[in-house]
């Protein structure tokens, strides 16, 4: 707990600048990750190996410290129950975090697509499972799960110092979201822009429907289930830290 706090307290007081830098090059990593699973994918057909692809951008948001929103419910929340931040704070990291990721992955995978025309129909077709895929429990659920993923992710990645673990962390965790067919806010939301930008029939109205349910699900299985249960786990010390 005390290592969680003393390593997220900096990225809630980040500037305004800082922060937008970081969360635009994390849509950036993301992106490229995602040029590694169409071209896997579009190769062998298989999600379980364009997921072990994907595995490369998590890798590069692990060494280059860069923000992927995902990636901030556990250790800014724990920060501000602790009361090292305000929920202000909270808010302006989320916010900043969020449109930082949407923005510099959707410019990218312009790039992408205007470099590769040979993904267009790959990336219509990935991105099209999302953009039409209706607002059902189920696909509420797969968006719970991966935000518990990638939560989980981060908990292992505070738990150790050992670089090793860390990276089969960010390797399975981006297996288990791509190769299963959870659906990651920011992750997806990339696969349906570069359809978007391939020429789909699909567009923004749709993302930002399938959007909406997608972070819904993110939010409660990485805060309501996740989170929620280390809080419990640590609370004593987090008690502790507001008396100081």
């Amino acid at each position: 707990m005390d290592r969680i706090i003393e390593k997220g307290r900096p990225r809630l007081y980040r500037t305004w600048p800082q922060l937008l830098a970081t969360a635009l090059v994390a849509g950036v990593e993301v992106a490229l990750g995602v040029l590694a699973l169409l071209t896997v994918y579009q190769t062998t057909g298989s999600p379980l190996l364009a997921g072990v692809a994907f595995s490369i951008a998590l890798i590069a948001l692990l060494l280059g410290h860069a923000e992927l929103f995902t990636e901030g419910f556990l250790v800014p929340i724990v920060v501000v129950a602790a009361r090292q931040a305000t929920w202000r704070r909270l808010a302006r990291f989320w916010g900043g975090t969020l449109i930082g990721n949407l923005l510099g992955g959707w410019a990218l995978m312009f790039v992408v697509i205007t470099a590769f025309p040979g993904l267009h129909t790959t990336a219509v077709e990935m991105g099209g499972k999302f953009a039409t895929a209706p607002l059902s429990p189920q696909n509420l659920c797969l968006a719970v799960l991966a935000g518990s993923a990638i939560t989980l992710m981060t908990r292992m990645h505070n738990g150790t110092d050992n670089d090793m673990a860390k990276l089969t962390a960010s390797a399975v965790t981006g297996f288990l979201i791509v190769g299963t067919g959870m659906h990651h806010s920011i992750l997806d939301s990339l696969l349906i822009f570069g359809g978007i930008h391939a020429g789909a029939d699909y567009g923004y109205l749709e993302w930002i429907t399938w959007f909406s349910w997608a972070l819904l699900g993110n939010i409660i299985g990485g805060v309501g289930i996740t989170t929620a249960l280390r809080l419990i786990r640590g609370y004593a010390r987090i008690r502790e830290w507001r008396q100081t």
